[in-house]
Formats: structure tokens, sequence, C-alpha cells
């Protein structure tokens, strides 16, 4: 019996999750949509692109730390017992295409994990590796897969055309979004077009968006900075010339890493206790934080090195692929978006693989991905 007024979290059960009948069709939409995507930048730019975040600003190395003494409730799956895991750190931008970074759009973030024991997910048997996918902000831009598909057949037919103009949108998107902020609006939608703000990246706090399986529970994860270098990025402007750079997101993470000497962030959980109001298949909905707050799980500790640079875009964008398929059964990825994507990356991984002659590969170590990194 619970008796001390906090809430009790919701136990994993596969019933959680609801298949829509249509959801085969769906997936098989999404990923010849995606792919179409993947194969227009391939013939433009003889370049082996993802389908999605195919422009990187930030490749780094370092080290994920599960914390000691958790409850048992958060002491589960990969954060059950306390130890270090060397990880690799991919930020990226979403669409299809490595845009000018002018047009300001929502910043992700992809952990790869090495070494981690346990039960693995279908797919990824015989690899050690677990992976984690965020995005800057709480919630996905659509409900579910099928809603995701039509705002994707739009963003197809733009792909690869009109960068002038979508600079131009993304000024005037920046300042409605500006507008709707001043009065406490967020908009996803807006930020997903290109009104994100023009901010220092590595001050952002990233989120799974959707959820998955916690070993006995479920959970979404989140990536906050904690380290004070990290903290004074926090809604700090670009530079005048950085955010008039279309590179201008990898410059800002190599002039962090060139001066300072480490970053930490905190990798928090947010257990499922009210399956209404923290629903598995709508991942527009924000799970309410004054119900379950999120709650520090491990820590990730990134030391100085380079940034960005080509060598590290060879190594990391050409020859890894993150999904959040690959990993443990205890994290489960839940959901329909989620199940989408099951359906989707691999098809997407085997095409840039083709393109770029580097077949995709799950790395035992972070020094079997950037050698050249000293330290963490």
């Amino acid at each position: 019996m619970n008796t001390n007024n906090t809430p009790t979290p919701v136990p994993y059960s596969p019933k959680v999750e609801q298949i829509s009948d249509d959801e085969a069709q769906v997936i098989a939409d999404l990923r010849e949509t995606l792919m179409s995507m993947s194969k227009t930048m391939a013939e433009h730019t003889g370049k082996g692109l993802r389908s999605v975040h195919a422009k990187s600003f930030g490749l780094l190395r370092g080290t994920l730390e599960v914390l000691p003494g958790l409850p048992p409730t958060l002491a589960q799956g990969l954060f059950a017992s306390p130890g270090q895991y060397d990880l690799v750190a991919r930020f990226s931008t979403p669409p299809a295409e490595e845009l000018d970074d002018r047009v300001s759009l929502p910043r992700g973030l992809s952990l790869k994990i090495m070494g981690v024991p346990g039960e693995r997910l279908p797919g990824s048997e015989g690899d050690t590796t677990q992976d984690f996918l965020m995005v800057d902000g709480p919630v996905f831009n659509a409900p579910d897969a099928k809603h995701f598909l039509s705002s994707l057949k739009m963003l197809a037919a733009t792909t690869d055309k009109a960068e002038g103009g979508k600079r131009a949108l993304s000024v005037l998107l920046r300042g409605t979004g500006a507008a709707l902020g001043a009065v406490g609006i967020e908009s996803p939608k807006i930020v997903s077009m290109g009104g994100h703000k023009q901010t220092e990246p590595l001050g952002e706090t990233f989120f799974t968006q959707v959820p998955m399986r916690y070993g006995n529970y479920i959970a979404k994860l989140s990536a906050a900075p904690v380290s004070a270098s990290l903290l004074a990025m926090k809604d700090k402007p670009l530079p005048d010339e950085l955010a008039d750079d279309p590179d201008g997101l990898r410059g800002a993470v190599n002039a962090f890493f060139n001066a300072h000497d480490d970053a930490e962030w905190e990798l928090r959980a947010q257990l499922n206790t009210d399956l209404e109001k923290m629903p598995i298949e709508d991942a527009s909905v924000e799970w309410p934080q004054d119900q379950s707050p999120y709650v520090t799980v491990a820590r990730i500790r990134i030391p100085r090195q380079t940034g960005w640079s080509e060598e590290r875009s060879k190594a990391i964008d050409d020859g890894l692929a993150f999904s959040p398929w690959h990993g443990i059964a205890a994290h489960q990825p839940l959901g329909g978006v989620m199940r989408a994507r099951r359906g989707v990356y691999p098809s997407s991984a085997a095409f840039r693989g083709s393109v770029t002659g580097c077949p995709m590969h799950e790395p035992s170590g972070s020094r079997q991905v950037l050698p050249e990194v000293a330290g963490g």
C-alpha cells in the first residue's frame, strides 16, 4: 500500500499498447516516404544521408554514470545497478537534408551507450549498445504515426528545394514564436517548421518525447544540463557571427569545448503513473510533471574535445545508426511512433550503407568509434 501520497508507477504490460488495424500500412507508407527523401538527397548530393536528422552539429565521446542508491522503482534495466559506460553523443537537426543553420530548427540528441548487459530487443541480438533518441521539446509534433505521415508527405515535396525560401520562412516563424512565447504560448508546430530560437544548442534540455518500457514500469527520459558552463548557455542567443553562419551550430559546439574542460548533463526518468493522463499511444500529450516529475538516474560527462569535424562525421554520421530499437528488452520502445521507427529505421540505415560503402555496425566501445580522443 502506498502511504506517502506519491503516485504508484503503472506496471508494464503488453496490454498498454493499442495497435490500430491500419498500422502496418501506415508504417509501409512511412518507409516509402522516408526512403524517397533519402534517395532524392543521394541523387542530388551523392551522400547517404539519414531520412531524418541528417545534419549533425556535435559528435562527441563521453561516459554515462548510473547513480548508486536509486529506489527500486528507478533501479530498473540499464539503471538497475551503479556503473559507468562509454557513450557516443550525436547532436543534430531533424530534416532529411543538411540545411543552412539559419533555418532555425529543433535540436536532437542521440546517445549510444556501450557495454550494456541484458536480454536484447529483436533485431539487436549479439550487440551490447543501448540507444536513446531525444529532441529539445517534451512532446512529439504529431499524436501518432498516421498524423506524422501526413506532415511528412508535405515535407517530402520540399526536400532539397527552395532553401532561400525556408530561411525566409524561418525568420517569420521565429518572430511568430517569440510573440506567442511572450503571452505564455508554446507551439511545437511552429518550432518544428523553422521557428526555433537561435540560441546556444548545448543549453537545451532534451526529451525522448515518446515512452519506453522501464524495466517493470514505463517511462520517458530527459537529458538536462547541470554543469555551470552548460547552464550559462540556457536561452543564450548565438553570437551574431554564428547566427549568420550556415554551420553556426557546429561552430557553437566547437567554441564551447574549446573554452571548457568538460560538460555534464543529468539523465532523468519520468515514470508513468496514470495511463489516462500519460497516454502511451498519443505522443503529442505532455506527461504532467506535477504528477510525476523527472528524477535523476544517471550523469553524462563529456570531456574537452573537438566538437565536430569531418573526420568525426565520417566515423559517426557514416558509420553508425541510432535507433531506440538498438537496446535491451527492459527498455523496449512503446507506442505507435516507436513501433513505426522499428519498421522504418533499418531500411534507412541499409540504404545509407549502400551509398557510402560503409555498412552500419554497433561498436563495443567509444574508442572504437573515436580512437583519437584522450580522456573521458
